[in-house]
C-alpha cells in the first residue's frame, strides 16, 4: 500500500462561462484519506499527472462532518459528499487501477471546478416559507410540544443539509421544468406539522400546488437512494400528495 497512488481526473472550469476540461492528477496514498484530504494534497502542490504546473482545484467544503453539504460533488458519477467519500471504500469497488471521477454536480451552474452554486434550492425554501414565523422578538415561554410519534419521523426531515444530492439524481429537475426538488417538499411536511408552523400550512401546500410543485414528481425514487443523511424523501412526498389533493378538495368546496 505504500507505494500505490490515487488517480483523479478532475472535470475542471475556469469561470461560469468558460468551455470545461479535464485534468488528471496523481497523489500519493495515504491510509484514512477522503476526497477532500486527497484535494488538500493537490492544493499544496498543483502538479497533474503530466508532471505540469496548474492551479489548484477549488472546490467548497466547511464542515468537514457531513452536515454543511457545501462538498457536494459527482464522485464517479454519484452524487455525494466529498467529506464522506473515505479513497479506502472506493478503491474496495474499483481497485487502485482505476480513476476516481471528480465532476460538479450538473443541475447547478458552476462557479469554478467542482464549485457550484446552490442558490435555486434557498430560493425554493423561501418559496415554501420552510421557517416558523414567531411574532415580536418578546419572551413567549416554552413552545408547543410535539406528539413523540411525530417527532421521530420530523427530526429526521431537519437533518437535510440542503446539499443537492436529491436534485442532482432527480430526472424531474431539469432544464426544462420548473419542478420544485425533493428537499423542499420534504421541508414542506416538516413546517406544517410544526404547532406554530401549521399556521401557513395552507400558504406552503399552495406553493406546492403551483407551477414546478410536487404534480411534478415522477417517482423515480432516485433521491432517497442518493440521500446522506437518508431521509425517506418518497415517504414525505407521498404524504404531501395526500395532503395537497385533501386540500385541493376542501378548497374547491369552499370558493
Amino acid at each position: 500500500m505504500e507505494n500505490r497512488h490515487i488517480k483523479l481526473k478532475i472535470k475542471r472550469q475556469d469561470s461560469p462561462d468558460s468551455l470545461p476540461w479535464w485534468e488528471e492528477f496523481c497523489i500519493p496514498y495515504k491510509p484514512n484519506m477522503n476526497i477532500v484530504s486527497v484535494l488538500m494534497e493537490i492544493r499544496k502542490n498543483p502538479v497533474n499527472s503530466k508532471g505540469e504546473k496548474t492551479n489548484p482545484v477549488v472546490w467548497e467544503c466547511n464542515c468537514l462532518e457531513e452536515v454543511c453539504g457545501a462538498c457536494s460533488m459527482l464522485i464517479n458519477g454519484i452524487p455525494k459528499q466529498a467529506c464522506a467519500s473515505l479513497i479506502d471504500k472506493i478503491y474496495e469497488k474499483t481497485g487502485f487501477e482505476k480513476k476516481i471521477v471528480l465532476e460538479p454536480l450538473k443541475k447547478f451552474p458552476v462557479i469554478r471546478d467542482l464549485t457550484i452554486d446552490r442558490h435555486s434550492m434557498f430560493d425554493n425554501l423561501k418559496r415554501i416559507k420552510a421557517w416558523v414565523s414567531v411574532d415580536g422578538s418578546f419572551a413567549i415561554g416554552r413552545g408547543p410540544r410535539f406528539a413523540e410519534r411525530e417527532q421521530k419521523w420530523a427530526y429526521v426531515i431537519s437533518r437535510c443539509m440542503t446539499c443537492g444530492c436529491c436534485q442532482e439524481a432527480c430526472p424531474n429537475v431539469n432544464p426544462k421544468s420548473n419542478f420544485i426538488g425533493p428537499s423542499a417538499i420534504a421541508q414542506v411536511r416538516l413546517f406544517n406539522t410544526h404547532p406554530i408552523g401549521a399556521m401557513h400550512k395552507e400558504i406552503r401546500l399552495n406553493a406546492l400546488m403551483s407551477n414546478g410543485g410536487i404534480q411534478e414528481c415522477g417517482n423515480a425514487q432516485n433521491c432517497r437512494k442518493v440521500c446522506p443523511k437518508e431521509i425517506p424523501l418518497t415517504t414525505h412526498i407521498a404524504a404531501l400528495n395526500r395532503d395537497t389533493v385533501k386540500y385541493s378538495i376542501w378548497r374547491w368546496f369552499s370558493e
